[in-house]
């Protein structure tokens, strides 16, 4: 097996692995899990929500304190 018949071989798995990846990514089957990743960043979880709080509370106090 020369160089070029090599080359060949793995250019042609790199091609099956793209058509693999790409049918996978446009599964019937993951359609509903990749809509729920695409939009969990506009949910908001607990953590950010008493962070928020908190700081909204500082703010607060501190324009109390300033009056």
């Amino acid at each position: 097996m020369d160089y070029g018949t090599l080359r060949g071989l793995v250019a042609l798995l790199i091609f099956a692995l793209f058509i693999i990846i790409v049918l996978w990514s446009y599964s019937k089957k993951r359609s509903a899990a990749f809509e729920d990743i695409a939009n969990s960043i506009f949910e908001e979880d607990e953590l950010s929500k008493k962070i928020k709080q908190s700081h909204l509370d500082t703010n607060n106090n501190q324009e109390t304190n300033n009056v």
